[in-house]
């Protein structure tokens, strides 16, 4: 029998963003804007159903997609339960490899006004599962996105 066990864990990523709130939200709040700052790199589609993308950008809406890495198939599945416009986001996600659960958690992102533009406040408090998936990889990944969100916010400025 396989050993179960959970850790728990919570981190905050802090960053500004020269770009006002509601550039900042709407780049979270679009399926175009995430897949082209979203954190998928040159990762393979994923087969069948776990490759199969849903983005419904709304209180009781599902963000879900699949991808391919090393040989393993990994899901993302996502509900939304607050969205209020250009200043929070309220989620839940599970994360499956090869349809096993490795972990789920409730995030929160926060957009406030600062004198640079945007001071974003992202909170992630996760149960990661049996030794599967741990809490420093999945702060490490998601400082990753967030500096590719810098990087997509300059390139709409210069447009």
């Amino acid at each position: 029998m396989t050993a179960r066990s959970v850790t728990h864990d919570k981190f905050t990523i802090e960053r500004t963003y020269p770009a006002a709130p509601a550039r900042v939200f709407a780049a979270f709040a679009s399926a175009e804007a995430k897949d082209k700052w979203g954190d998928t790199g040159d990762l393979e589609p994923a087969d069948g159903d776990a490759g199969a993308a849903e983005f419904d950008f709304r209180v009781g809406g599902r963000e879900r997609f699949g991808h391919k890495w090393s040989g393993t198939t990994y899901r993302y599945d996502a509900l939304y339960y607050d969205i209020v416009p250009d200043q929070r986001i309220v989620y839940t996600y599970e994360m499956y490899a090869n349809d096993a659960r490795i972990s789920v958690s409730i995030t929160t992102i926060e957009f406030a006004k600062s004198s640079d533009g945007t001071a974003l406040t992202y909170t992630e408090q996760g149960a990661y599962l049996d030794d599967i998936d741990q809490p420093g990889l999945r702060k490490e990944g998601t400082t990753e996105m967030l500096v590719n969100l810098t990087g997509y916010l300059q390139a709409q400025a210069e447009r």
